[in-house]
């Protein structure tokens, strides 16, 4: 059900389902893996499809956010044509493994830990909803996890927009998730393994000693030996202990037909931090030279495309009226004139803030577990790679039988948040923060540096590839590449955060 969604920062959102639990506050994000900032994407967002075409009128008055989003259709919810087998209530038996949200995480570590012959049973509200956003992905990365087949669109490269005057080319190819494909060869693998499934939100769990039970919105108690949260970023099963103040990516994109665009369709436009289109808005290129968007587009041919206005990181977000605003001014400029709109979504992902208490009673992945990447909001790639080390470890500890309860959940949480990827994200932490200070030139000369990198040290940064040692000469490269200016720009800003990550790293043990 759709539900208001209250972050911390006063925005509000509408949210597009719960991922199975029980919350009348706050909605699962929609997993943006999209550009520097899943799933794509996502926070949540409201994706909505069918396609509504420009009248004449609107067509003319094309330069206002409202006629803009008069072409939004009206929400439509597409389910998978399967049939699921369902967890039996009266049978009263206990499952090896409960995962509760049936997200791209959840359904990769209930499908591996199926596959070793365990019990699962996975909960979720709509079990069969096709995931409505759009994931971009670095091909790369899907081809390491062996799902090259569920890309239905790829593009040789990728485009970087400095300024008026700066164009970096990116040689990594990129690539579109199919969502129904993907959901579809996970759904099919969990059933081929046996795992069962249960309509519904969880409301609460309790824990005893040796197991767990999960209260169910329809009255159903299920009782499993492990339980992992993989709702998002609702944090409503996974505890946190200290305050929540992150920062935000937030977006508006659209897939649209338009007349033309000036796009190259062989390479997706990764980000676009021109700002001629505001010329004529005095106020309004006020607004962006303080906190900056960028445009990223995925262009399938000459005249359909997916645009994406996104503020890559600011504490408090910004809203979704003036990214419209923004992004309405710069297709205008660009010459895009949009003639329908088949779906569209509005996303807010936190990025950085506390890790969850570790460790804890219930294991998560994904955002539930402060997953997304802090300095780039990229997720779901990180969290489908983190599903073996989850489903690898969860099938170890139960098959010995050596341990369970707290000390099970113990030992999977070390799994998945060794001390190598706490420092990792301490870093990637660091580089928010100098993110959040930076104004649209300081952003500029920061990712003119970031993209003469050598392709080792930028890859692996959005990637998650590198770690502390890395991580340190990707600093300094950074800096030998960086401008004066920017030089003097990152240990004005930075310093400060520098030493709280060091402060950081230092008490973090084992």
């Amino acid at each position: 059900m759709d539900t208001l969604l209250k972050t911390h920062n006063k925005l509000q959102f509408l949210s597009q389902y719960h991922h199975g639990f029980t919350d009348n506050k706050v909605s699962s994000f929609k997993f943006h893996e999209f550009k520097f900032g899943y799933n794509k994407k996502s926070s949540t967002v409201k994706a909505r499809k069918a396609c509504v075409k420009a009248s004449s009128s609107s067509s003319s008055s094309s330069s206002s956010s409202s006629a803009l989003l008069e072409l939004v259709p009206e929400t439509k919810k597409e389910n998978l044509d399967f049939e699921l087998p369902l967890y039996d209530p009266l049978k009263n038996l206990t499952v090896d493994l409960a995962v509760v949200g049936g997200g791209p995480a959840g359904l990769a570590v209930a499908q591996q830990v199926s596959e070793a012959g365990l019990s699962v049973c996975s909960i979720d509200p709509f079990p069969k909803l096709i995931w409505p956003n759009n994931y971009g992905v670095w091909v790369d990365e899907f081809e390491a996890m062996d799902l090259l087949d569920c890309l239905d669109t790829t593009w040789s490269g990728a485009v970087v927009y400095i300024d008026e005057n700066t164009k970096k080319d990116l040689n990594r190819p990129y690539g579109r998730v199919n969502r129904k494909l993907l959901k579809s060869k996970m759904l099919l693998k969990c059933i081929s393994n046996g795992v069962k499934f249960h309509q519904a939100k969880v409301s609460k769990v309790i824990h005893e000693e040796e197991k767990s039970l999960l209260i169910c919105n329809d009255g159903i108690t299920i009782q499993a030996t492990v339980v992992l949260d993989a709702t998002g970023f609702s944090r409503c099963l996974v505890q946190y202990d200290k305050p929540f103040n992150p920062g935000y990516q937030v977006a508006y994109g659209i897939l649209a037909e338009v007349e033309e665009h000036p796009f190259d369709v062989d390479k997706m436009l990764f980000m676009d931090w021109r700002d001629s289109h505001l010329n004529g808005n005095k106020e309004l290129k006020g607004r962006n030279s303080k906190i900056p968007t960028f445009l990223y587009a995925m262009p399938f041919s000459s005249n359909k495309i997916f645009l994406e206005e996104t503020s890559l990181v600011a504490r408090p977000g910004l809203g979704i009226a003036d990214i419209q605003e923004r992004m309405v001014a710069r297709l205008k400029h660009l010459g895009i004139k949009v003639k329908s709109i088949e779906e569209d979504e509005r996303c807010v992902i936190p990025m950085g803030g506390p890790l969850p208490v570790l460790p804890q009673r219930v294991i998560g992945i994904g955002g539930t577990a402060g997953m997304v990447h802090p300095s780039t909001g990229y997720m779901v790639a990180r969290t489908l790679a983190a599903a073996p080390v989850v489903a690898k470890s969860i099938v170890q500890y139960l098959s010995d039988g050596k341990i369970s309860g707290d000390e099970l959940s113990g030992a999977v949480w070390k799994d998945l948040w060794p001390i190598e990827r706490r420092r990792q994200r301490e870093f990637f932490c660091f580089g928010m923060d100098i993110l959040l200070k930076l104004d649209i030139e300081g952003t500029r000369r920061f990712f003119n540096a970031f993209f003469n990198l050598e392709p080792h040290y930028w890859h692996g940064f959005l990637s998650s590839r590198l770690f502390l040692p890395e991580l340190i000469g990707f600093g300094l490269s950074l800096f030998s590449h960086a401008s004066n200016t920017s030089r003097i720009e990152i240990m004005a800003k930075g310093t400060p955060s520098l030493a709280n990550m060091i402060k950081n790293l230092v008490q973090d043990r084992d």
